[in-house]
């Protein structure tokens, strides 16, 4: 029979941490901690296996496990000696959701359950605190019908503060056992009322309530988003925890809290953490409260007057530091805690690796290397490289002047400037109309995911440095600042009220996620510098990695940050690019217009003279380090006049009237130009133009040669090829010319002739392609659009569609698509080789800034990859990680 649940606890334990793909992180860390020894209240583990049986069978399920789910409780029964649904000794539990990988408030959770009018009463007896059983039970039917039963959350919200009002109260921890009493017979009530049948007093019947509400909260829409947006399949599921609840809310003895065994801030190694007196654990991550420090230190750090855990609860904050050390130690890794304490005695409600910022990475990982925790191969696949981008990204420039606003605590760290938005819907419009905005709540809840996506940044009046908004924020790479309870709202208005201020939705602000603060207007900023552990990472991953890590520019101020970044020099250069500045479109489209070569020639000759100076520029940047340049690619009739003004322009330039040219921008149209008259077709109709790129590349290698004393080597990369005969084409007026400037200037130089690798064709005739060209640069970004035959300019309306449904997981432009366009690539490396042993291998596609591609070129042999400049340092990394997986 097989084995769909999987109980933990003191007297035995079926699971551990390597099962974690069968019980989800949660299951498995529960099991794992329970193994070692740490006070973990007794549960078990649906398995993963269950989600899936359940929705490839229309939200069914085994029929095993009715009778395994009764056991299971039986055994909690028998750990705690309470009985499920006993009026007068009852258990209570929790139902909590548990992915393989964390997706922090994306899925539901329900707490107290096994709760009923009659149950209520034993539970209040066996306390001896009337109070603390109802504050129980109005949770429970809060939580339950919204979660189970769809009623609305804010309905109960409604309620209390109804109740505190009438009493008088701020807190609900005010409200008298009575008053609670007379809140659960208004929540059921409102349960009547919005649901139309009554709230289910069977304990079994919110048992299957429950674990159901909790496998379809895996695609509920929030997961969905979670999911595409950190790459996480749809086909893995969630396990369902159910576990003995323990009470944080029983009184001042009581609590519960969230820790971290480092800062995930700042990666410091100190303890870092937040917990609440008399309360639950949705009160601590949700911001219902803001909570207090763990530690002494870290309230002196938020000048808070509120007494700390180490203060309030010594003896406990002294087990829970015992704890952290045992979970470090254990896990080698920094770990996110959830605890309660009852009545004194201290509970584990779970580990996790922490999600933390990329500077707190960083650090960690440098940190626990140096210590000896863990190899430097290790460390350097513990960061996320595209995490590096919150590093290389502009923060405030502290000298630049700023009007204080307001201040709260410093949530995610970084800064952002925008124009305020009040929710998430309106956060995303404003993203897809291209502003950037800064999402302002009361508090963020999951349905807030898409919105804090949108922003840049993310600023709430309430919650800590734990909540929802700060775990999600730091998650995403985004500036929060948090419960900065100065911020009032008036919704229906578009309005907020900071401090005397009066502010509007679209109005500009500024947050500064390092020290809590909000800032008037826009604040200048300053551009970072690697140093610290940014820089001893990067040089522990130069001397593992295989691959050269180059860059895609064509400004001179993109090659010299990709060369402070680490570049090893230049994998695209795109001298169209270099075509659309003001002084030089004119002669651009002069030399379009012109009716015969000898036109087209004296356009060109305007014109090489500044493509000489581009690439003067570009090769005494990168002196000594090899520059490839793509010939002329995208088509003619994207340089073409459209204005009456511009069209006046060109035809007086080119001494014809505005009707011819007119008639030329006509005649220039294509209904396809991506696929139509570009790349190597302009050099085989126009071979004037090649002439001329190519006279412009080797007279700047011999200028600065003579400036500099050394020679460049410039690699000429032809476009869009598909037949070895283009290459042959284009090689011989390349070479012609290069011959002939070496002659003019007395000078040898060395250079290589390849091509881009972007069309099918191209790969599956590489080894012909291959006998002309000295290099394959494969250009992913067009392979993967011809391959596929998808445009990636429109192929936002849908894609999300097609990762929602797996057709493609993850979006085949950020992430290359193995089975096709990978197959692609990996013949075209073979075929290539097969011709010529020693062919030089690049990658020049967006895919080469991302790290599960990066992978992949590593295992198919390519020599190096070639991204975007602030995306060098990731791949350096990544790199790195590739060779050291692939060993």
């Amino acid at each position: 029979m097989t084995q769909w649940i999987y109980s933990f606890g003191k007297s035995a334990t079926d699971g551990n941490a390597s099962l974690r793909n069968l019980l989800g992180g949660k299951g498995a860390n529960l099991a794992e901690m329970s193994g070692i020894g740490l006070p973990v209240p007794p549960g078990f583990t649906i398995s993963t296996e269950v989600c899936k049986h359940f929705y490839d069978h229309e939200k069914t399920y085994p029929n095993e496990l009715s009778q395994q789910l009764r056991s299971a409780v039986a055994y909690i029964e028998a750990e705690t000696g309470r009985a499920f649904s006993d009026p007068t000794n009852p258990l209570i539990v929790s139902v909590r959701s548990g992915a393989r990988e964390s997706m922090p408030g994306m899925m539901d959770t329900v707490l107290n359950l096994g709760l009923n009018d009659a149950t209520v009463a034993g539970l209040a007896s066996k306390a001896n605190d009337v109070r603390f059983a109802y504050d129980s039970y109005r949770r429970f039917i809060q939580m339950y019908s919204d979660v189970v039963m769809g009623v609305d959350y804010g309905l109960f919200e409604d309620a209390l503060e109804d109740m505190k009002v009438q009493r008088g109260v701020l807190e609900d921890t005010k409200l008298s056992g009575e008053d609670l009493q007379a809140l659960v017979a208004i929540y059921k009530d409102i349960v009547q009322g919005e649901a139309d049948k009554a709230f289910p007093q069977d304990p079994w019947q919110q048992l299957w309530g429950a674990v159901g509400a909790v496998f379809a909260s895996w695609m509920n829409a929030r997961a969905i988003t979670y999911r595409r947006l950190n790459n996480i399949p749809a086909t893995w599921g969630t396990a369902v925890n159910v576990q003995a609840m323990v009470f944080g809310n029983m009184g001042d003895d009581c609590a519960t809290g969230v820790a971290f065994t480092r800062d995930p801030s700042t990666g410091e190694n100190c303890f870092y953490g937040e917990f609440l007196i008399n309360a639950q654990g949705e009160d601590v991550v949700a911001g219902i409260r803001t909570p207090l420090s763990l530690t002494l230190e870290g309230r002196k750090k938020n000048d808070s007057n509120a007494l700390s855990m180490q203060e309030v609860m010594p003896d406990v904050f002294n087990q829970l530091v015992a704890v952290r050390k045992t979970l470090e130690k254990h896990y080698r890794d920094m770990q996110d805690i959830e605890f309660t304490v009852q009545q004194g005695v201290l509970f584990m409600l779970q580990t996790r690796s922490g999600k933390r910022t990329a500077e707190a990475a960083l650090r960690m990982a440098v940190e626990m290397a140096d210590e000896g925790m863990i190899t430097r191969d290790e460390a350097l696949c513990r960061i996320d490289p595209n995490g590096l981008d919150q590093l290389l990204h502009p923060t405030l420039d502290p000298n630049a002047e700023k009007v204080v606003l307001a201040r709260g605590l410093p949530a995610s760290p970084g800064a952002a400037c925008g124009k305020i938005v009040l929710s998430a819907d309106r956060a995303e419009e404003m993203k897809a109309a291209g502003e950037y905005v800064i999402l302002v709540r009361l508090e963020t809840s999951p349905e807030d995911i898409h919105g804090m996506h949108a922003a840049v940044g993310i600023l709430t009046a309430r919650g800590g440095m734990t909540s929802h908004a700060a775990v999600v924020a730091r998650g995403m790479g985004r500036p929060c600042v948090s419960g900065a309870s100065e911020i009032r709202f008036n919704e229906i208005r578009g309005e907020v009220f900071i401090a005397d201020q009066v502010l509007s939705e679209g109005d500009i602000i500024t947050i500064n996620g390092t020290t809590g603060e909000v800032y008037e207007g826009k604040v200048n900023t300053i551009q970072p510098k690697m140093s610290g552990a940014f820089a001893k990472v990067m040089s522990w991953a130069d001397k593992v990695r295989r691959m050269e890590v180059r860059t895609n520019a064509e400004t001179p101020t993109e090659a010299l940050v990709a060369l402070n970044f680490g570049a090893q020099g230049i994998g695209l250069c795109r001298t169209e690019h270099m075509f659309f500045d003001s002084d030089r479109i004119v002669a651009m489209r002069q030399m379009i217009m012109a009716a015969d070569t000898e036109g087209r020639e004296r356009a060109l000759a305007k014109l090489l003279p500044m493509q000489r100076r581009d690439f003067e520029e570009l090769f005494t940047i990168m002196a000594g380090l090899p520059v490839t340049i793509r010939l002329l690619d995208p088509p003619l009739h994207e340089f073409l006049p459209h204005s009456v003004d511009e069209l006046a322009e060109v035809a007086a330039a080119a001494d014809v009237t505005v009707e011819t040219v007119r008639q030329r921008t006509i005649k220039l149209a294509e209904t396809n130009p991506m696929l139509g008259h570009r790349g190597c077709r302009l050099a085989v109709t126009y071979p004037e133009i090649c002439r001329m790129q190519a006279r412009a590349i080797f007279e700047a290698v011999c200028s600065v040669a003579k400036k500099t004393g050394q020679i460049p080597t410039p690699e000429v990369m032809v476009p869009l090829a598909a037949t070895a005969r283009e290459v042959s084409l284009c090689k011989a007026e390349i070479d012609a010319v290069a011959d002939a400037v070496m002659v003019e200037n007395g000078m040898t130089i060395s250079y290589l002739v390849g091509t881009m690798i972007e069309l099918p064709r191209a790969s599956i005739c590489a080894d012909e392609l291959a006998a002309e060209a000295e290099f394959f640069s494969f250009g992913t970004n067009d392979l993967t659009q011809t391959a596929l035959g998808i445009s990636r300019d429109d192929a936002g309306s849908f894609l999300h569609d097609y990762a929602d449904k797996d057709i493609y997981p993850i979006d085949p432009f950020v992430s290359i698509d193995l089975k096709g366009v990978g197959a692609l690539v990996e013949m075209g490396v073979q075929l290539g080789r097969k011709t010529r042993p020693d062919i030089k291998l690049g990658i020049c596609g967006e895919h080469g800034g991302d790290g599960a591609s990066i992978l992949f070129f590593e295992q198919v042999g390519l020599d190096y990859v070639s991204c975007s400049p602030y995306r060098v340092p990731a791949a350096r990394l990544a790199t790195a990680q590739a060779t050291i997986k692939t060993r």
